[in-house]
């Protein structure tokens, strides 16, 4: 037996990633499609300039993700977490724009 103390060892803590973000671009995006293969994800970012009416219009891809499926399960992960605490502090996100859309603002039928 030995005379040493019995210690317990400390899960590593996570490494800061450092980030170099000066050939960063933003846009923004109203709409997403996902779409993948076995290998990998595929997502669209996209202006949807008519959200609240069926149209013949295009929308117009500005942006394209590919992820393979372990940064997408990370990414999911992710924004899950953030999404969570966004309801927390603001309150549960409708995403049925229909569900969203106050009936004095909505225009009358024949007008």
């Amino acid at each position: 037996m030995s005379d040493a103390p019995e210690t317990k060892e400390q899960p590593a803590a996570p490494k800061q990633v450092e980030l170099d973000e000066s050939g960063a671009v933003a846009c923004y995006a109203n709409f997403c499609r996902v779409t993948g293969t076995p290998e990998e994800l595929i997502i669209d970012f996209g202006l949807n300039t008519q959200p609240m009416v069926a149209s013949q219009e295009k929308i117009k891809v500005n942006e394209r993700i590919i992820l393979n499926y372990y940064t997408a399960k990370r990414m999911l992960g992710a924004l899950h977490m953030a999404v969570q605490r966004h309801e927390a502090a603001f309150g549960t996100l409708e995403t049925d724009i229909q569900k969203r859309v106050i009936p004095s603002a909505q225009r009358p039928a024949n007008g």
